[in-house]
C-alpha cells in the first residue's frame, strides 16, 4: 500500500537518491522519468514511478529548472491590443488549446501582450533577459519583428500561421487557402453570381491565402474576378461593418458574401438588414472560425471551422519538443515545421 508523505533515511524530505535505491536503479535514471524522457524501459520507469509513490517524494523543480538553466515558464505573446484579443473568440479558444495540453505538465503560462510599440520594447527586454523557457506567438503580421528577435535570442519558438512561403520559424496553422475555396464553392453551388468578400488583415499571410482562395474558387467556377467585390477589411465587428457599406456603395446588387471572420460577418450583416437586405433571400452570407458567434447569430451563420483549440496544443507539442533539446529548430538545422491543419465548412441557415 502506497505511503504518501514518508520520511527518508534522514527524516527529512525523501530525496533523488533514496528513490532510487527503492527502484534498484540509478539516480539519472530517475532524473529521466521524472522528466518524461522516452529513453527508459516500461518496467524501468514503473518501478520508478512506484517508489516515488511508496516515499511519497516531490521533485524540487526550482532546484531542478536552475541546475538546467531554465524556467518551467512560456509566454503566450499576442502582438495585438488587449480589447481585440477579449473580443474575438479565436484568441479564447487558442488559449483554451494551449492551457489544456500544458495541464499535465510543470510549465507556467505567461500572457503578454504587445500591441503597442511600449509593450514590444518591455518584451523585448524581457525576453532577452531568457525568464522563458520558449513562446508561442499568435496573430502575426508580415512585418513584425518579434519573431526575429526570438530567432536572434535562440530562444524556442512556434507561431500560428507563417508570415510568408518561406517562414523559418515553426508554424501552426490551418488551411486558410482551402477554406476560403470551400466557402465560395459553396455559395457559387447555391447559384449565387456576385459574391463579395470582405478580407482580414492583409499584412496576415492566413488572410492572403484566405483571397487566393477566394479568387481562385472563382475562377475554376467560370466566374470572373471583379474586384470591386474585394474589399479590405481586419478581423473586427467595426472593420466588417465599414467594409459593407463599401461594398454596398459600389456594387449594390451584390448576391453573397464571404466575411474572413465570423466577427467580420457579424458587422457585415448589421449593414446588410439596416439596408432592408434579406439574409440568405438577397444576401447569402458566409463567415470564417465557426466560434461561438456563428451558431449563435439570427440566422445562424454558415462558416469555416478552423480547428483552433487543436492549432494550440499542436504549438505546445512542437515548443515543447524544441525546449527539450534546449536549442530552437534554426539551430539544428533541421527542417522547419509547417503543420497545417484542415477545416471545414459547417453549412447554417444564412446561405
Amino acid at each position: 500500500m502506497a505511503s504518501h508523505g514518508v520520511r527518508g533515511r534522514s527524516g527529512g524530505r525523501p530525496t533523488l537518491e533514496e528513490v532510487a535505491a527503492r527502484a534498484g536503479v540509478g539516480r539519472g535514471t530517475v532524473s529521466r522519468v521524472i522528466n518524461g524522457s522516452p529513453r527508459v524501459s516500461d518496467a524501468t520507469r514503473a518501478a520508478v514511478e512506484a517508489a516515488v509513490a511508496e516515499l511519497g517524494y516531490v521533485p524540487n523543480t526550482a532546484a531542478r529548472a536552475l541546475a538546467a538553466n531554465r524556467t518551467d515558464a512560456i509566454a503566450l505573446v499576442v502582438p495585438e491590443p488587449e480589447t481585440r484579443f477579449f473580443a474575438e473568440p479565436y484568441f479564447s479558444d487558442m488559449l483554451k488549446g494551449v492551457g489544456a495540453e500544458l495541464g499535465d505538465t510543470e510549465m507556467q503560462l505567461l500572457l503578454i501582450f504587445a500591441g503597442s510599440d511600449k509593450e514590444r520594447r518591455r518584451l523585448a527586454q524581457y525576453l532577452a533577459a531568457h525568464r522563458v523557457d520558449g513562446v508561442l506567438l499568435v496573430s502575426v503580421h508580415a512585418d513584425d519583428p518579434l519573431p526575429d528577435l526570438l530567432a536572434q535570442l535562440e530562444i524556442p519558438a512556434v507561431i500560428s500561421g507563417p508570415r510568408s512561403a518561406a517562414e523559418t520559424l515553426t508554424s501552426v496553422d490551418s488551411d486558410n487557402y482551402g477554406g476560403a475555396r470551400s466557402a465560395v464553392e459553396h455559395l457559387v453551388a447555391r447559384g449565387r453570381g456576385r459574391i463579395a468578400h470582405i478580407t482580414g488583415r492583409l499584412d496576415v499571410y492566413g488572410a492572403q491565402r484566405r483571397v487566393d482562395g477566394y479568387r481562385d474558387a472563382l475562377g475554376d467556377a467560370g466566374h470572373q474576378v471583379d474586384e470591386r467585390l474585394i474589399e479590405p477589411g481586419d478581423f473586427t465587428e467595426e472593420g466588417g461593418a465599414r467594409a459593407m457599406r463599401a461594398l454596398l456603395e459600389r456594387v449594390p446588387d451584390l448576391d453573397a458574401v464571404f466575411a474572413a471572420s465570423d466577427v467580420t460577418a457579424a458587422g457585415a450583416r448589421q449593414v446588410l438588414r439596416e439596408a432592408g437586405r434579406r439574409i440568405p433571400d438577397d444576401v447569402a452570407l458566409v463567415g470564417y472560425d465557426d466560434s461561438a458567434i456563428a451558431r449563435h447569430m439570427d440566422p445562424p451563420l454558415t462558416s469555416v471551422r478552423q480547428p483552433i483549440e487543436e492549432m494550440g496544443r499542436r504549438m505546445i507539442d512542437l515548443l515543447l519538443s524544441e525546449i527539450a533539446d534546449r536549442r530552437p529548430a534554426a539551430s539544428r538545422g533541421l527542417e522547419r515545421a509547417q503543420v497545417v491543419l484542415a477545416t471545414e465548412l459547417e453549412e447554417r441557415a444564412s446561405s
